[in-house]
């Protein structure tokens, strides 16, 4: 198991293969369907809202009741990694196959995809803290920043190959 503080920098990225199982601490932000292609638009208009230098996003939604990861490879989602990644996203976490299309921008830009359990209660347990970073009106699809202390994931593409 290899331990991942975040932020994350390019070199540990590159020292990552494909099937790792890693565990993810420190401060990583959620987005989901609603939230995340506003996220792209706001970072096209040279908006920052928030810091995703070195970050890590985990595709789900967050409420009182926990959190688990949604279907990443969702027409809103797939199509906001290639260009998250190239502002500065290093970890993209979620479940489900990703395009070949994806996959080579993810190596393009020194990115990867790990693969969560969607299990609410284990994921819901490794939060410390939890805040709205940006767009509230979304409600619980909001862009959240936590505070994390183990999120368990194993890597899933990486370098340009997946294990799909």
């Amino acid at each position: 198991m290899k331990i991942i503080n975040m932020p994350v920098s390019n070199e540990i990225i590159e020292g990552l293969n494909m099937g790792d199982r890693i565990k993810i601490y420190g401060k990583i932000f959620t987005g989901r369907d609603a939230a995340l292609p506003k996220l792209v638009e706001s970072l096209k208009n040279s908006e920052k809202l928030i810091d995703i230098d070195g970050s890590a996003i985990m595709h789900t939604a967050v409420s009182d009741a926990g959190m688990a990861p949604t279907t990443s490879n969702k027409e809103e989602i797939e199509e906001s990694i290639p260009f998250l990644s190239k502002a500065g996203v290093k970890i993209h976490i979620g479940k489900g196959a990703l395009s070949e299309k994806t996959i080579k921008a993810l190596n393009r830009e020194c990115s990867i995809f790990v693969v969560t359990p969607p299990a609410a209660a284990l994921l819901t347990s490794k939060i410390k803290s939890k805040k709205i970073a940006a767009f509230a009106e979304e409600g619980m699809e909001a862009i959240h920043e936590l505070e994390v202390v183990g999120i368990p994931c194993i890597v899933a593409v990486a370098h340009g190959s997946s294990i799909y």
